[in-house]
């Protein structure tokens, strides 16, 4: 399964694209989208779906996350970034792919093990989870990070149940066996969703 992480925002947008393939995660891209400098904010609203509709139409995931807005940003802040997110789902929903919307700490948890992360400890964990030649930036990082939390817990979510909903039973141990730390980070990732 193929999927899409974005971080949205009006000057910077993250993308990040991961792949499941037999068992592991791999890269397949990532980037940052940036509207032009100084133009009006419908101008750079505009570049952005069609950039993310481009990326799409290039790497065709199956699946899409979207980072949820932090809630400590001012007031203006959160409109534009707003604004941002709402583009990045339309352009998403227009070519119907289904969504999941992670909040910044669901993602640390996910690909850190906690999720009070800082920025730099998100950038090191992708690189290596990834095994990439260089540390991606940051705002490709996180989104290559919200990418992976859903790549890593599709083990335990099914798409016919709707995005994000957990099975009964996890299938990343056997009856009767203890999940490793990783396999307790995914599944305290996947709760915490609920």
């Amino acid at each position: 399964m193929r999927i899409l992480g974005l971080d949205p925002g009006s000057i910077a947008t993250g993308y990040g694209l991961v792949e499941r393939r037999a068992g592991h995660v791999v890269h397949v891209a990532h980037g940052t989208l940036r509207p032009p400098r100084g133009g009006a904010l419908p101008d750079r609203l505009a570049f952005l779906y069609r950039e993310i509709a481009r990326i799409i139409a290039e790497h065709r995931p199956e699946f899409a996350a979207v980072e949820r807005i932090f809630a400590g940003r001012s007031v203006r802040a959160a409109l534009v970034l707003g604004q941002a997110r709402g583009v990045a789902l339309a352009a998403i929903a227009a070519c119907g792919i289904p969504i999941s919307e992670l909040s910044p700490q669901q993602v640390k948890l996910a690909v850190t093990g906690s999720g009070a992360a800082e920025k730099a400890q998100v950038q090191m964990m992708v690189r290596r989870l990834l095994a990439l030649a260089t540390t991606p930036p940051r705002d490709a990082a996180d989104a290559l990070a919200i990418a992976l939390c859903c790549a890593h817990a599709g083990r335990l979510w099914t798409l016919q149940q709707g995005p994000l909903t957990r099975p009964r039973q996890s299938p990343l141990t056997r009856a009767g066996e203890r999940p490793s730390g990783r396999e307790r980070i995914h599944e305290l990732a996947v709760r915490s969703l609920k």
